[in-house]
């Protein structure tokens, strides 16, 4: 499925429907910065995120070091953010839950 690039309104809105995710590289990403208990935590929170990625064919930007875990998300085909961005966004809230 082709995701279309989102304009700023729309980014704007849905961005007010995720907790903690910001607009970033110039407004061609959402980002955000996940802190667990422990390494044993961030990386669990990456294994399902992993799964997740790969179900929805969306592989994240992202760096960890020790508990933190920090996530860049953009649609390369679209050149920016799409739905399929916030999809991943959503399902890694959902992770980072579970796992916190």
């Amino acid at each position: 499925m082709k995701y279309e690039k989102l304009d700023e309104a729309s980014i704007a809105a849905r961005l007010g429907e995720v907790h903690g995710w910001t607009l970033g590289r110039d407004g061609a990403a959402i980002e955000k910065h996940f802190v667990f208990r422990d390494f044993r935590q961030a990386f669990g929170f990456m294994t399902e995120c992993a799964l997740a990625a790969e179900k929805l064919d969306h592989h994240p930007e992202w760096f960890n070091v020790y508990k933190k875990v920090d996530v860049t998300l953009t649609t390369h085909s679209a050149g920016g953010v799409t739905e399929l961005d916030f999809k991943l966004a959503v399902l890694m809230d959902l992770a980072a839950s579970r796992t916190g």
